[in-house]
């Protein structure tokens, strides 16, 4: 109850994993959301920075229907956590738990919108249309990337400034990403990521102008960045609408 322990307990759950998954099936109704919350993050399939557990992927999903209606956001951000985890090697077990989920009617509609976008946003960013469908987004959104506009060179350690405009062809619900395509030590684009933009909902004939600022930095802890071409696109539902090159120098 009093400090995080979600590392330590994988080490419970590689030892001994029937009497640990039974015990956190316990502690999953405990009155102290700490508690309860180390259910979850303890059993995530891919916890960051701790050891991998040898359980199957879906071992802890028991577990997780105690806690997707708990009342504390700290418990169902870390569910929703876990089941992005899940998502990355089970995409139809993350997707028919959600969806199990919801028409069970246990968690309030707003908490439980939040936790399936949480949940879902690996599978969203990929353009999975079961995902999309869970989310009530079409996988072809009837609009229009109008005024796309990338400066052609971008300093390092600067800002990529940018802005598009959106046109609804009939009323629809939006998932706008940006993704780069980063250049490596050859001169090759070889490194792809994709960042949220916004989410939105757009009636028949509506325009919305978006604008980002992206900061380039050079010592990141996850990507190195070299001067020269990149390449930035617009991927609206899992779709890619608009590319541009920019070089950073």
């Amino acid at each position: 109850m009093r400090f995080s322990a979600e590392d330590a307990i994988r080490s419970f759950i590689n030892a001994f994993p029937e009497q640990t998954l039974r015990t956190l099936s316990t502690w999953s109704t405990d009155q102290h959301y700490h508690v309860r919350r180390l259910c979850s993050e303890g059993t995530r399939p891919t916890l960051p920075w701790s050891k991998r557990i040898v359980i199957p992927i879906g071992a802890a999903i028991p577990i997780l229907d105690n806690l997707f209606f708990d009342p504390t956001r700290f418990v169902t951000r870390s569910v929703a956590n876990h089941i992005n985890d899940l998502s990355k090697r089970d995409p139809d077990l993350a997707i028919a738990t959600l969806s199990r989920w919801k028409q069970s009617g246990k968690q309030r509609p707003k908490e439980m919108g939040y936790i399936m976008r949480h949940a879902l946003r690996t599978l969203i960013k990929m353009g999975h249309p079961k995902a999309m469908r869970l989310l009530g987004v079409p996988p072809n959104p009837p609009v229009r990337v109008s005024d796309f506009t990338v400066p052609k060179q971008v300093k390092m350690n600067h800002a990529l400034e940018f802005s598009l405009t959106l046109r609804a062809r009939q009323s629809v619900n939006i998932v706008a990403d940006y993704v780069i395509s980063f250049q490596n030590h050859a001169g090759q684009l070889n490194g792809r990521k994709v960042f949220k933009l916004k989410t939105l909902r757009l009636q028949k004939a509506e325009s919305m102008t978006l604008t980002k600022r992206h900061l380039l930095r050079n010592d990141m802890t996850t990507r190195k960045l070299f001067p020269g071409r990149h390449e930035i696109a617009i991927q609206i539902n899992g779709n890619r609408f608009a590319k541009k090159p920019f070089w950073i120098r």
